[in-house]
């Protein structure tokens, strides 16, 4: 996949480094990913993320810790990242889905 755009990350990790294994770990296997649908991502991820609609999806990473939020286009092989935060910083989101 084609994955935009890793600054959210490193944002993040510049603020948690606690969270640099995890995320980068994430990314390698999103960038390595030939996605074509969600039951895909499943197969990869298994219960570690939710299709929340609007073509977005929320990955559970670091052991529930931290969420991405990503909007994915499978006919063109690409994912944006939306958000990345702690979980808790994500349940005070508002409309997952437009965001």
């Amino acid at each position: 996949m084609v994955v935009i755009s890793y600054a959210k990350i490193r944002t993040f990790i510049d603020k948690n480094p606690q969270a640099v294994d995890v995320l980068n770990n994430w990314h390698r296997l999103a960038l390595k990913a030939d996605w074509s649908n969600f039951h895909e991502i499943k197969s990869l991820f298994s219960n570690s993320v939710d299709s929340i609609g609007n073509d977005r999806f929320v990955f559970n990473v670091g052991g529930g810790n931290f969420r991405i939020i990503a909007m994915i286009f499978f006919d063109v092989r690409t994912l944006y990242i939306r958000f990345v935060g702690w979980h808790a910083d994500y349940d005070k989101l508002k409309d997952v889905s437009n965001i």
